[in-house]
């Protein structure tokens, strides 16, 4: 393998899932040994109170931890490690790629030596990423084509559920797309990304005005806008932990997930559709609302109703805004 590309940062940003981040630096640790790609892992510890620090500093030493004392979201987070790769000395030059990890995620095998070996294969290659599997091992869906209009109006609202495997759901999650085989994609979802870092500087840092969501999709929407490929590539696999972080706060969950859509909607689509979009959603959950709120009312279980009308007038409250 060339040595000018054997090197690479590994980014994690970390909230509250101490057992699962140990989980995950053991498996990349155990990914790198042996297969002459010097990783430096730096953890964006965002005040987490469940003794994720004193983890950290007791088994993992090696580790660079940066705690910016709050929350920051996902793209500032990861930024505040970018922001100094990309303006490190020349003297003192930094690893070529960057793998954005996410804390729940376990790196399975040589996974990495084979993502990194993949970019120094094609240099037409601006990012990678593996196939995401559930913890029992079925594949989670990753591959994805840029939103159309139409996507932010069904993506996970009741239009979604009412007719799950509808064609367009399927052409942007690349249902019609073989999920073992190695193929370019508009884009991927971004717990496990393998990124060069001068692809990076050309593009520019996430958009921190997303908190969370959307952030990775935006992101390699400018990483590819000089006509470079993004590639899936499924031999190597991680499993993914879906959403440990956000689901202890799902009502905020649901505020920062449909708020970057809006955000997202406006940078692409101007101020007018947003807002016909923000629209939309409200009434989704309005209507949400007054379902769980009669399914309450008949006395059908009704903790859980109570629990999801909590959710949703937060929801509404918030105004998307």
């Amino acid at each position: 393998m060339s040595s000018h590309h054997s090197s690479l940062a590994v980014v994690i940003v970390s909230w509250n899932v101490r057992d699962l981040l140990r989980r995950c630096l053991q498996t990349v640790e155990a990914s790198l040994s042996g297969s002459n790609i010097a990783g430096e892992i730096i953890v964006v510890e965002q005040a987490s109170s469940d003794g994720t620090t004193a983890m950290l500093r007791a088994e993992f030493p090696q580790v660079r931890v940066l705690e910016p004392g709050r929350n920051l979201g996902f793209a500032a987070g990861n930024n505040l490690v970018l922001r100094s790769l990309l303006s490190s000395p020349p003297d003192l030059p930094s690893p070529p790629l960057v793998l954005l990890l996410n804390p729940d995620t376990e790196v399975v095998g040589d996974a990495l030596p084979r993502l990194v070996r993949y970019l120094d294969a094609h240099p037409e290659v601006v990012a990678v990423g593996p196939q995401l599997r559930y913890p029992d091992g079925r594949v989670q869906s990753s591959r994805r084509r840029f939103p159309t209009r139409l996507t932010f109006f069904w993506e996970s609202t009741p239009l979604e559920r009412l007719w799950p495997a509808n064609p367009w759901v399927r052409r942007y999650q690349c249902a019609d797309q073989r999920d073992d085989v190695e193929q370019q994609v508009d884009w991927l979802v971004g717990a496990a990304l393998l990124v060069r870092r001068d692809a990076i500087v050309r593009a520019g840092l996430l958009d921190a005005g997303f908190f969370l969501y959307s952030e990775e999709l935006e992101w390699q929407h400018r990483l590819r806008e000089e006509g470079a490929a993004i590639v899936y590539v499924p031999s190597a696999v991680v499993l993914h932990h879906e959403g440990r972080s956000s689901e202890q706060v799902p009502a905020t969950r649901h505020i920062h997930f449909q708020r970057s859509r809006v955000r997202l909607a406006r940078l692409w689509y101007g101020a007018g559709f947003a807002a016909v979009l923000r629209d939309f959603l409200l009434l989704c959950y309005t209507w949400e609302l007054g379902v769980e709120s009669l399914k309450w009312l008949i006395g059908h279980r009704r903790s859980l109703r109570s629990q999801r009308i909590g959710v949703y007038a937060k929801v509404l409250r918030s105004g998307l805004r």
